[in-house]
């Protein structure tokens, strides 16, 4: 027992330290998602360890549990205070292209009653699935595709204008919606960067985050920069892009929010995202319930 123990702490504080180095190989970035997991697990064993009386594997916990919240609590916490205006809520979805339980998003829409529906992973047949969706939501956009990168919006309020780039390096399509609040122009960018395994997916991850940040540049007024990113909110790339942006992540206050893979819920990494520019508030952040995608869905309201 005290020898699982031992051997689950080493690992624990090897793999919580080394992650901290991601920038030193992209297969070691990969490790970083699990932050959440190994706060959890290092304060579980710093439990043990103490409850046996082992003060060097204590001494040692302790600071990886430190190391670990120095990551993880700032989540739960914001400065930034909910200033009043206008209301918009998002539901983003990446629906899993073989997923067909369509009416599952549909009763989720209907419970929750968003202003924009944003769905990834849109084929064919989950077009026309959520047809549904079109006598409330009239106003629609859609890219499917019959692999994993199609996209979709529906909405109650009407596009000034809608569209999507093809972007780089894989030609993805990245939808760009702008919509009227107040008078006032809103951009919502919504993108599906390929997922990052092995060198080549990895470098082409990278360059559509980075092709994102020089589109939102290119925006004039408020910006929404939702999606599956397949990068977690520690993931070196990922923070660079919010660096870059200038936007605010809306989890701040909030907490992690795990979103994938939900058949391993102690595994759930936080990958589905969204970020706002200065002028818009976060009231609320959470995840839906599940429809049968590995993700869940994101739900955010805004205040503008």
């Amino acid at each position: 027992m005290i020898r699982a123990l031992q051997a689950a702490a080493v690992l624990t504080i090897v793999f919580s330290f080394a992650t901290g180095l991601d920038i030193r190989h992209h297969s070691i970035e990969l490790f970083s998602h699990f932050r959440l997991q190994y706060f959890a697990v290092s304060v579980l064993l710093l439990i043990a360890f103490a409850f046996l009386l082992h003060y060097a594997w204590v001494a040692a916990l302790v600071v990886t549990v430190l190391f670990n919240a120095s990551f993880v609590l700032p989540w739960y916490i914001s400065d930034v205070p909910t200033a009043k205006g206008t209301p918009l809520k998002l539901l983003h979805a990446n629906v899993w292209s073989g997923n067909g339980q369509y009416d599952r998003l549909i009763a989720l829409v209907e419970l929750e009653q968003p202003d924009l529906v944003f769905l990834q992973e849109v084929t064919p047949e989950w077009l026309a699935g959520t047809k549904p969706l079109l006598e409330d939501y009239p106003y629609t956009y859609s890219e499917p595709s019959a692999g994993n990168f199609g996209i979709a919006v529906f909405s109650r309020i009407p596009f000034t204008k809608v569209g999507h780039v093809d972007s780089p390096p894989l030609a993805y399509p990245t939808l760009v919606a702008t919509i009227t609040i107040d008078d006032e122009p809103l951009t919502i960018v919504s993108s599906h960067p390929t997922i990052p395994i092995g060198r080549p997916l990895y470098a082409a991850r990278n360059e559509q985050l980075q092709s994102l940040a020089e589109l939102v540049h290119g925006i004039a007024g408020e910006a929404v920069l939702l999606g599956d990113f397949n990068a977690s909110i520690w993931d070196r790339h990922f923070r660079q892009l919010e660096v870059s942006t200038g936007l605010r992540n809306v989890r701040r206050g909030f907490g992690v929010l795990p979103t994938w893979p939900t058949f391993l819920p102690f595994a759930m990494v936080p990958i589905d995202h969204a970020l706002v520019s200065d002028g818009i508030s976060v009231v609320d952040a959470r995840t839906g319930m599940r429809i049968g995608s590995d993700h869940l869905p994101l739900i955010v309201t805004l205040a503008l």
